[in-house]
């Protein structure tokens, strides 16, 4: 799996502008490293869209479910990582943000390499 953050659309324009809570009023997107999977989701991971490609569901339902959950988390962590960009850009304090736990680009990071590694290792023991 891996994130990406395509254009993300606003779902209230009214509230645009310098607003450092705007990511909140976003969805977020996150996609399968082969783009056959793609979740919308809002700020907090709720899928408002799911683009599956037809090869995904030769999947077990199971693992398909898992890779959609994988991806709304990595959605809501990345407009977490927004949120707090814009918050420090806004001049919030350091020490109130650190108590918000807002996600840092080293743990979408992570959370990547997690999931490539579990990938992996569902595809080696597939193919044995």
């Amino acid at each position: 799996m891996s994130y990406t953050d395509d254009a993300s659309t606003h779902r209230d324009d009214a509230h645009d502008g310098d607003d450092p809570w705007t990511p909140l009023r976003q969805y977020s997107q996150a996609r399968s490293r082969s783009g056959a999977l793609a979740v919308q989701t809002t700020a907090q991971g709720l899928p408002v869209a799911i683009r599956i490609d037809s090869t995904e569901l030769e999947k077990h339902p199971d693992l398909l479910a898992a890779d959609i959950l994988r991806l709304c988390r990595q959605a809501a962590m990345s407009a977490g990582i927004r949120l707090r960009e814009n918050l420090l850009a806004s001049g919030i304090d350091r020490d109130l943000l650190a108590t918000m736990k807002l996600p840092h680009p080293d743990d979408l990071a992570a959370e990547e390499e997690r999931a490539d590694a579990e990938d992996d290792a569902t595809t080696s023991w597939l193919r044995r």
